[in-house]
């Protein structure tokens, strides 16, 4: 398959490079320092999955790449509509734009600009960043991909994507249920996100300390119970679920968000506790803990503030 990869970062980047590495035609669109890099020196990924992508198929230019089979779209929610601007080139009638944003509402800002019958939309598992230009850093040891039709068929580029993964060695799995996958990722997330920015603090430290991990399975029971009411099949046992997964998180790993306000870059705030807060006001849901993270943040959204 052809592939191209929007969003060079923690999410496209090792996922591009396992495509590539496993043979697949994969072209990385990028810019800036990030591109220089990787056109002089390759794609690296270093940390719990070693990968080394020289020479590497990369450009600023979509129209020098043409139509692709499927596009890994894993920019920031805060750049969804601004980088579609990329995409009519590499679209081709059948073309799947795979969305891999973190939050809720990505594949419908996307729909509306290039049309429902383009959109896949997806979850991707995987803690990574980049470390520095043409090096992008993974911290665990997992990285899964779980994906599916808008509409819940199991189409014939969704099972071409599904072989492409497999042969890459990638976890994943081709969902008809790709609604209640994107909000258990977005439950988990948006709280993660928002309380390791909101202390500083690691993984680790949160879960074992008693008062933050009340505070965690609040905010998750929040988030839950939003999805419920908007109509998303959410059960009380994914509280459960999801705090399984916060334990199974590894130990020294933060939320992408916690790095961008340490960096004080544009945050995705707005799109976690500030769409759980809305949402909340919209259906009559209480959010407390969501609506104190995004208080306590709002001020460095965009990278204004210093820390």
């Amino acid at each position: 398959m052809r592939f191209a990869v929007i969003g060079v970062g923690g999410v496209g980047g090792p996922y591009g490079a396992a495509l590539a590495a496993a043979g697949q035609d994969v072209r990385f669109i990028a810019r800036g320092p990030h591109l220089a890099a990787m056109q002089s020196d390759g794609l690296r990924i270093v940390g719990e999955q070693e990968r080394h992508i020289q020479p590497v198929q990369a450009t600023d230019d979509p129209s020098s790449v043409g139509a692709v089979d499927a596009i890994l779209y894993a920019v920031k929610l805060g750049a969804v509509e601004s980088a579609a601007d990329l995409l009519p080139p590499l679209l081709g009638p059948d073309t799947a734009v795979l969305s891999l944003q973190n939050g809720v509402d990505a594949e419908d800002r996307l729909a509306k600009i290039i049309g429902p019958g383009h959109v896949m939309g997806g979850t991707a598992e995987i803690f990574a960043a980049i470390e520095s230009p043409g090096v992008i850093r993974q911290v665990s040891p997992f990285s899964r991909i779980r994906f599916g039709e808008l509409d819940g068929l199991k189409s014939k580029r969704a099972k071409a994507m599904l072989a492409a993964f497999e042969a890459a060695e990638i976890e994943c799995e081709l969902t008809g249920e790709i609604e209640r996958t994107i909000w258990l990722k977005f439950v988990l997330l948006a709280t993660m996100a928002g309380m390791t920015s909101v202390t500083r603090a690691n993984f680790k430290q949160l879960r074992e300390d008693p008062e933050t991990r009340t505070l965690i399975r609040a905010a998750i029971a929040e988030a839950v119970a939003v999805g419920h009411a908007k109509g998303v099949d959410l059960r009380y046992d994914d509280i459960d679920v999801t705090m399984a997964k916060v334990d199974a998180g590894p130990p020294l790993g933060r939320a992408s968000m916690a790095v961008d306000l340490e960096r004080g870059n544009p945050m995705e705030l707005p799109w976690f506790s500030g769409l759980i807060v809305s949402m909340g006001q919209d259906l009559d849901v209480p959010t407390p803990v969501h609506g104190f993270i995004n208080a306590a943040l709002k001020f460095h959204q965009d990278g204004r503030v210093e820390n």
